[in-house]
């Protein structure tokens, strides 16, 4: 349970991490002010779906680890000597 733990924290921070750098780039870019309720919805939004789309990206690379480490596993037992 602490090493799920372990990982949820270090998720978060980099979901912080990444925050504050695009509101950033958003306020100088698009000169949004995010006092204003309108642009303060267009950050959240905009930062939403870089989320949803970070997301998948790391759902495909835990898939693609997953299986590589599974078809490795297979070619090791191969040359395993039996017992």
């Amino acid at each position: 349970m602490g090493k799920n733990r372990d990982l949820i924290q270090i998720l978060a921070l980099v979901i912080v991490g990444m925050f504050i750098p695009f509101l950033g780039s958003m306020i100088i870019n698009f000169g949004l002010d995010f006092t204003n309720k309108v642009d303060l919805m267009k950050i959240v939004s905009a930062f939403g779906y870089f989320l949803i789309i970070f997301g998948i990206e790391l759902g495909v690379v835990y898939l693609y680890f997953n299986l590589t480490n599974r078809y490795a596993n297979k070619n090791i037992e191969k040359f395993k000597p039996k017992r």
